[in-house]
Order: C-alpha cells, then sequence, then structure tokens
C-alpha cells in the first residue's frame, strides 16, 4: 500500500450541516462473487479490492460497513487488523501512461491511495456480527491475479464460509470533496489458511450513472489494477461489493464565507457591486 498525503481544505475544518446519515449504500451481498481483500502481514502479500462510491457534496465519513466471508475456519475473534483505504479515480495519483501491464486503467482506482485509516494504529475501531455461519458464493477471486495475457482465469470457483458484517467507526473521520472514489476495505485474520473476501452485491441500477465495476489488484500488477468481471472472470459479468457509507455533509467553503459576510453586515446578502447581476457574464 502506497499513501499520499492530502492537504485538507477549509471545508475540511467545518462543522457538520446535519447529523450522521447514509452517504451511500450498495445492499446486501448477492452471493455471486466473494473477492480477498487483505494488508500484507501474517505470511501473506497484500490484496486490494475496490469499488466506487459517489459524494454529491463535501462529506465527512464518520464510519461504514462492509459484508465478507470468513473462511478456513475463521470467526470474528480472529480479525487481528482492518484497514480501510480511499483512493481517487485514475488518472489522479497515478503515472500517466501507465504499464500496459493490464487491459484497460480507464475507471479504476488510482495508484496511490489517497488516504487511509488503520485499528493497528488506533485510528478506527469495529464491531462484528455473523450474519449466516454458512454463506455458499458462487465464485471467487484470491490467487488468479495476473497480468496480461493471462489476466482471464474464470476465477478460483465456489467458496463458503461464514457471512460477517463489520461495522466502522473512525476515530479520525475521513473529509473529502463531491466526487467519485473507492473504498477499499482489507481485513488481516490470525489463522494460517484464514481468509477474509469482500462479497458482491447487485450493481446500481439508478444514479450514480455510471456505476463503475469492483477492482482488485496484488503485488504481481501493482500500481495498475484488473476489473473482477471482466479482467479476471471473464464470463461477461460486472460486480459491485456490499458496503455502506456514513458520515454528514459539511458546507462548502464559498456559500459559508458568503453567510458569514452577508451576517456581518446585516444587511442579507452582498451590495450588487460584489455579485453578478442577473444577465452578467463570469469574469474569465
Amino acid at each position: 500500500m502506497r499513501i499520499i498525503v492530502p492537504t485538507l481544505g477549509f471545508g475540511a475544518l467545518l462543522s457538520p450541516a446535519r447529523g450522521d446519515g447514509v452517504l451511500f449504500a450498495t445492499g446486501d451481498p448477492d452471493g455471486l462473487m466473494a473477492m480477498a481483500s487483505r494488508p500484507s502481514g501474517g505470511g501473506g502479500g497484500e490484496i486490494e479490492t475496490g469499488d466506487d462510491f459517489v459524494l454529491d457534496g463535501a462529506s465527512r465519513i464518520t464510519g461504514l460497513s462492509f459484508t465478507g466471508l470468513l473462511t478456513g475456519g475463521a470467526t470474528p475473534a480472529d480479525i487481528a487488523q482492518i484497514v480501510v483505504e480511499i483512493y481517487r479515480v485514475f488518472p489522479e495519483d497515478s503515472t500517466v501512461p501507465p504499464s500496459g501491464s493490464v487491459p484497460t486503467r480507464a475507471n479504476s482506482p488510482s495508484d496511490v491511495a489517497l488516504t487511509s485509516r488503520d485499528s493497528g494504529a488506533g485510528e478506527l475501531t469495529y464491531a462484528s456480527a455473523v450474519v449466516n455461519p454458512s454463506f455458499a458464493v458462487g465464485n471467487s477471486v484470491l490467487n488468479g491475479i495476473h497480468p496480461v495475457p493471462g489476466n482471464v482465469t474464470g476465477g478460483d470457483g465456489p467458496v463458503v464460509g461464514s457471512e460477517v458484517r463489520l461495522d466502522i467507526a473512525l476515530s479520525d473521520p475521513i473529509t473529502l470533496a463531491a466526487g467519485r472514489y473507492f473504498l477499499v476495505p482489507q481485513v488481516l485474520l490470525a489463522g494460517a489458511g484464514q481468509e477474509f473476501y469482500w462479497l458482491s452485491a447487485p450493481r446500481l441500477v439508478g444514479p450514480p450513472v455510471p456505476d463503475l465495476q469492483t477492482w482488485i489488484r496484488d503485488g504481481s500488477i501493482d500500481p495498475d489494477w484488473l476489473r473482477v468481471g471482466t479482467d479476471i472472470e471473464g464470463q461477461g459479468r460486472a460486480f459491485n461489493a456490499s458496503f455502506t457509507l456514513t458520515g454528514t455533509a459539511v458546507p462548502e467553503p464559498a456559500a459559508v464565507l458568503l453567510a458569514g459576510i452577508a451576517a456581518a453586515a446585516g444587511c442579507g446578502g452582498l451590495p450588487w457591486s460584489g455579485r453578478r447581476r442577473p444577465g452578467d457574464r463570469p469574469a474569465g
């Protein structure tokens, strides 16, 4: 995992406009695909799975939940670490042109994470709930992550495990401007042969449009990414992942500044000399 440290603007320091609520959600698992996602450690290399989300306005993410599969006899007690990463969309934070090791980088996560939170550093806390002790998934991706021309493997086959929902509280909330991003949650399990898979969810049929696919990578293709459905499974399917983001909207900096100036002036707004009149063309 590589991270760039963003410079937070004025909006990151503002108080929330309203109480915590759902910022974005994809829905419950559909049992079609299980996608490995883990930080490095415990004898295994890092695997990152990312799915996109859209924020209509500046938002502060205070928590999230995601649903996955624990295999190899794992239970929630075996969770050793959880990492939550946020990526922007390629070509942001990326080398251009890309390496050519994957079919495409269009609409993928960027090369480098925008920010992250790690339970090992005290940056998040979590609670878990077993939804189904025996949940079957039709296909999976764990080891079959390869650069071109060997990227289409069909997947690693069906898996069965314990379906678990993980509820995350961010000790240090993440403030983002309006736009599209990718969420990458990773879970490290303590036991040998145990794996965590993020579970797929139905594709969104309403806004935001277009709904992007879920992408995955490991060290063999880093900094590039592959589409789980199109590039790896190769059966004409595309997948979402099951998650919900919660938090608050934050005021746009310009709106806050204008409201403060108007309140100080006691006139309910700026004089016409400081605003555009109807029909005026903006400068530049």
